[in-house]
């Protein structure tokens, strides 16, 4: 994964201009990637109460004001229609679109969700030696939807997504610990082992992302996942809503460390 060491600023500034449209996993090491969910107002309270009752899979970092491109709390300047690489939109339930940008989509009645990612507590990961494998091979992490129900809140409903990292079986203890120390970042794993049990049938074909290889001496290690309000749009099916598209996040200029519990 190659690593880019720039502040977010520097970065956000090439995706705003289209030179950057990838995958920010390695970009702006140290600093919080955000996923986004952004609804009208009239669904903001209930998606807002959805993210309260699921603090796993939703954990908030800020909610905008009405009509605001700006996310002055996580990153002063910022315009969230062009400053992530890539976007979803969806309509009554559906995937409509896959763009750059949003400015053409954008509305004065919207209001934007920064969720914290599982980009933050990989540096711990590695940080602590573990490897990832989806880092190794600079590709996206693996993704599903489980079996799990999210608890519901007015009109928003649907299933838990998940990521799953592959752990050498004597790193898993690890690993639980390191991630732990960052409940804004999805926290402890939800559920480590048998991928059944949280209903994902086929753990070589994740519904987001890429697959990786569980080897030998490894164990598949499951987190919650930013993706669910995806998941959510497709079982509530809002008439509008616009969405990061997996692993292409918001870079803010709020530090890892400060989301670290412990």
């Amino acid at each position: 994964m190659p690593i880019d060491p720039r502040h977010p600023r520097e970065i956000r500034a090439d995706i705003r201009s289209g030179k950057f449209a990838g995958i920010t996993a390695g970009l702006g090491p140290g600093f919080v990637q955000a996923n986004m969910a952004v609804l009208p107002r009239d669904d903001a309270y209930d998606f807002l109460l959805f993210c309260q009752r699921n603090p796993r899979p939703c954990p908030l970092i800020e909610v905008t004001d009405v009509g605001s491109v700006e996310p002055v709390g996580a990153a002063a300047g910022a315009d969230l229609r062009t400053d992530l690489p890539r976007y979803r939109i969806y309509k009554d339930g559906a995937l409509a679109d896959e763009v750059t940008d949003v400015k053409a989509f954008w509305r004065d009645d919207l209001v934007a969700f920064l969720l914290g990612c599982s980009f933050t507590f990989e540096w711990a990961l590695m940080d602590a030696g573990i490897p990832l494998r989806h880092v190794e091979r600079g590709c996206n992490v693996s993704m599903w939807k489980t079996s799990i129900d999210c608890r519901p809140a007015g009109r928003f409903h649907g299933p838990m997504v998940v990521s799953m990292r592959p752990i050498p079986n004597e790193m898993v203890a690890k690993a639980v610990t390191a991630s732990a120390r960052f409940p804004g970042a999805h926290g402890a794993p939800i559920h480590v082992g048998d991928p059944a049990a949280i209903g994902v049938k086929d753990v070589t074909k994740p519904d987001w992302g890429d697959a990786v290889e569980i080897k030998r001496g490894e164990v598949p290690v499951f987190w919650a996942c930013g993706v669910t309000p995806q998941a959510v749009a497709l079982a509530s099916k809002p008439a509008f809503m616009i969405t990061h598209s997996p692993g292409h996040m918001f870079i803010t200029d709020i530090p890892n460390s400060s989301l670290a519990a412990f």
